[in-house]
């Protein structure tokens, strides 16, 4: 069986064994993508391994990440000094995986404060790792959208997009990044790169800035909590629309592949699940997940939001993880509401995956699975009931 096609279906992975080949560099590990990339690339199975991997976060190692075989570094790359101290003892690191980022009240300071951590983090490894191979990218689908301070205001390009567009002549801090990126890499001789462009990410981590799918489970237990239905809030355009997913252990194999395969060397790809879907095709599913009861969307002539639903819904959520023993979180830590009312309602468009499957990744998701298999690691690990 492919390494590909074992992910695709939920197939057992080998054991991790201690023998390396290559070493990883995980920026932002305790992130919807670095969380994936901190349990694959450790298995014995994994293309370009035996892997070991480093993993970098903010904040201290997280019980739900404890069980990855890394070695968990904190750190705070906004601060130089700090990522030179301890970056730079990470002499033997052959890949570097970049996937995380901060978000800012406009785009102009995230283009500064992104670019930022990306620079500190180059300028704390380049001079000491001297093995160092490839780095990857991950970035997303605002580089054919634009920020989030213009949608709605300008045009973006017509979608499937493709990663030959050009970009939209406006501040994006995907832009700075890849700059920054390609600044770097040319300074080494023989150093390759590639970026990786998610859509909506389906995954597990309680730390991501925008995890959609953890902030609908947040929804759905408090709807269920209160006696109250699953309303989806949008259009009925919006439950319609066709819709496209990246499955984060998906984004984390297509990553790797990037980075050990000659064919996909020095090149910016797309990462979607290779579907489509409706948000009526999974409404039904959380739904059934919460046992709870839900409604298509709102037809009362007044649009709610979720953001607007929740806002008090703080003191709900307290009552929620005592009652259920979960992980201890704010509401503010784990939902998202903006971020998924834009998911829910904004027509972000689909991409096309041609790229990549012409330079040889054949990974896919059903997108209805990947929903429900997320969900039933975040009940398993207790971060929703």
């Amino acid at each position: 069986m492919s390494w590909w096609w074992a992910g695709a279906i939920g197939a057992a992975k080998a054991r991790p064994i201690t023998k390396y080949k290559s070493v990883a560099l995980v920026v932002g590990v305790t992130g919807i993508v670095g969380n994936s990339l901190a349990e694959i690339l450790p298995l014995s199975d994994t293309p370009g391994g035996p892997w070991k991997v480093y993993g970098i976060a903010r904040r201290p190692q997280p019980s739900w990440n404890a069980d990855h075989p890394i070695t968990y570094i904190q750190c705070d790359i906004s601060d130089p000094q700090q990522t030179k101290d301890e970056l730079s003892k990470l002499t033997d690191v052959t890949h570097i995986f970049y996937a995380t980022w901060s978000s800012r009240p406009t785009e102009a300071e995230n283009c500064a404060v992104n670019g930022a951590l990306l620079r500190n983090v180059l300028e704390a490894v380049f001079p000491h790792a001297s093995s160092l191979q490839h780095i990857c990218l991950v970035t997303g689908r605002k580089h054919y959208l634009g920020s989030f301070e213009v949608f709605g205001k300008v045009q973006p390009h017509d979608p499937p997009y493709h990663e030959g567009l050009p970009r939209l002549d406006m501040p994006n801090f995907y832009y700075v990044l890849e700059d920054i990126l390609m600044e770097k890499v040319k300074k080494k001789e023989g150093l390759t790169w590639s970026v990786h462009r998610p859509s909506v990410i389906f995954g597990f981590s309680p730390y991501s800035l925008m995890n959609v799918l953890q902030t609908l489970c947040v929804y759905a237990a408090i709807c269920k909590h209160e006696g109250t239905k699953l309303r989806f809030p949008g259009t009925r355009e919006d439950w319609e629309l066709y819709r496209d997913a990246s499955d984060a252990d998906l984004i984390a194999e297509h990553t790797i592949w990037a980075a050990v395969d000659p064919y996909a060397k020095n090149e910016a790809f797309n990462c979607s699940n290779g579907d489509v879907f409706k948000w009526k095709h999974l409404w039904k599913v959380l739904a059934e997940k919460f046992e709870v009861e839900y409604e298509e969307y709102f037809n009362d002539g007044e649009r709610l939001t979720l953001e607007e639903m929740m806002k008090d819904k703080g003191e709900v959520w307290d009552q929620i993880v005592k009652e259920n023993g979960l992980v201890p979180t704010k509401l503010e830590q784990v939902g998202c509401w903006w971020g998924t009312d834009f998911a829910l309602t904004y027509d972000y468009g689909v991409d096309t995956m041609n790229k990549s499957k012409e330079h040889g990744f054949v990974g896919f998701r059903n997108s209805i699975s990947s929903f429900a298999s997320w969900i039933d690691k975040m009940k398993a690990y207790k971060t929703v009931p």
